[in-house]
């Protein structure tokens, strides 16, 4: 007996990489960094965004800086408005302590991580908050996993 195999159809991916958005006012900092460090650590896990409810425009040369220690290139990133995100459903909604200035985006699951904002901090400061970043995104990334 002979075996045909139809290879018309494309094989379906049973993964799905969840879809994950940090949010913060200026999105030149803290949902930068989050954003970043999910792409560090859930390649194939996770698809990350970050979204500013009042976006800056750029993202903070120190941020750039401080990932750089990491190497990561956050200068290819973007300061995003909230609106300017891909519509669809998401599975988590982090923000990263904006309190009312934060835009509600319904998600699965929201977190508020409340950490403050490193911009006007000296520069070990602002590693120890990059650093408190990336072990909340790699717990989460593990939950999700």
């Amino acid at each position: 007996m002979k075996i045909v195999i139809d290879t018309s159809y494309p094989l379906i991916d049973t993964k799905v990489m969840k879809r994950i958005l940090f949010v913060c006012i200026e999105n030149s900092n803290r949902s930068q960094m989050a954003e970043a460090f999910a792409h560090m650590h859930g390649k194939g896990i996770v698809e990350a965004y970050s979204a500013g409810s009042k976006a800056s425009g750029k993202v903070n040369p120190s941020a750039i800086e401080f990932m750089a220690e990491l190497d990561y290139d956050l200068s290819k990133h973007q300061s995003e408005h909230i609106d300017g995100i891909p519509t669809g459903e998401w599975e988590y909604v982090v923000s990263m302590g904006c309190g009312d200035d934060c835009p509600y985006v319904p998600a699965k699951v929201r977190e508020d991580w409340q950490i403050p904002d490193p911009k006007h901090r000296s520069p070990e400061e602002f590693r120890i908050i990059r650093d408190f970043i990336g072990i909340k995104v790699r717990e989460l990334i593990e939950k999700l996993s």
